[in-house]
């Protein structure tokens, strides 16, 4: 397991990269400034790039990450008109261009997957993608099943996901999650896989009902480049809950040293290398995360980069400190069971 970035890298800094027509603008969030391989990191529907919150620390290894927020979403203003998964993936591409980002490791999470597919079908310079709890299975493309399978991955969900999902839906607002809602679930995903060139990593989540097993195998089956892990015990959002599992699945396909198991089919992350990733926080931690909540709420009302930018690196550093107190703890249990092991021989 690598080290956790030290909080002097969990400055957050907050742009905005325009659309062609300059109608629209996708808010980036970015992590990090040295290195020349970025992570790009595109979240659901309704949801921001909070999401990404304790995953985009542990991807800055090559160089920056950029976790997006959508027209729409996470706060950005939208259009009068619903945008498409096409104008949502166009975006991105602008994104990437605007930034001079050069074969950037692109990761989507639900929607996001079907944003990000779209994106790399079309372009061959891009050679690595990752795809957590992809969406829409076509045998489910009805609205109520989908809903069912969601409340279902809720039932697994930790509390803070729940909480960043209830947020995230009443400042999105039920009109323009309505409105984007049938285009996802109509998104035909699996006509894109067989453009997809790029070598291409999927996760998801045991409990993961919106993304299920037998789907995530054909996926697998319609890439021409893939390999499909599980994380047990984690549902939809795997990527907050999990965090450090899914960084280390992502940093290793990104160096091209992730190995399949002996078998076909899905790859199951061993149990006994799943980390506590409950956070020890303080007191102190605790005041800091919530002014930070605070002070990113009130600059996206306002609507305020600097603001937001602030709030999330005043967030971000307080779970630093919490995870670092976290491994310092696990450090020395870990120390000690080796010594009681010593004293018993």
């Amino acid at each position: 397991m690598r080290p956790r970035k030290s909080s002097s890298s969990t400055t957050v800094e907050v742009r905005r990269v325009y659309s062609e027509t300059g109608d629209v603008y996708a808010r980036v969030n970015t992590v990090g400034h040295t290195g020349d391989r970025a992570f790009v990191l595109v979240p659901g529907i309704g949801v921001s790039s909070t999401y990404f919150e304790r995953l985009a620390p542990n991807l800055n290894e090559f160089g920056p990450v950029h976790a997006l927020d959508l027209p729409g979403f996470g706060g950005v203003p939208h259009p009068g008109k619903a945008m498409s998964i096409r104008q949502y993936a166009d975006l991105l591409g602008r994104v990437i261009d605007e930034l001079g980002l050069v074969d950037p490791v692109i990761v989507g999470h639900s929607m996001g997957t079907q944003v990000v597919s779209d994106l790399v079908a079309r372009r061959d310079d891009i050679t690595t993608l990752v795809l957590i709890g992809p969406v829409v299975d076509p045998g489910h493309r009805h609205i109520p099943s989908m809903a069912v399978r969601f409340l279902r991955c809720a039932l697994k969900e930790p509390f803070a996901v729940k909480f960043l999902a209830v947020s995230a839906y009443l400042l999105c607002g039920f009109k323009w999650f309505s409105r984007i809602l049938p285009r996802m679930m109509r998104y035909p995903i699996e006509d894109r896989f067989a453009d997809i060139r790029a070598r291409t990593l999927v996760i998801r989540g045991e409990h993961d009902y919106v993304s299920p097993r037998d789907w995530v195998e054909r996926i697998g089956d319609l890439l021409p480049d893939s390999h499909l892990w599980e994380i047990p015990d984690a549902a939809h959002s795997v990527m907050h809950a999990h965090a450090e599992e899914v960084a280390v699945l992502c940093v290793e396909h990104a160096r091209d040293t992730l190995k399949n198991h002996d078998r076909p089919g899905v790859n199951v992350y061993p149990e006994h290398e799943l980390l506590d990733n409950d956070l020890e926080p303080t007191a102190g931690d605790i005041v800091e995360s919530i002014k930070g909540r605070v002070t990113d709420t009130i600059g996206t009302i306002r609507g305020d980069d600097e603001m937001i930018a602030e709030g999330k690196t005043r967030h971000a550093r307080a779970m630093d400190a919490a995870a670092k107190r976290a491994d310092a703890a696990s450090a020395a249990d870990a120390e000690a069971a080796a010594q009681k092991s010593d004293d018993e021989r």
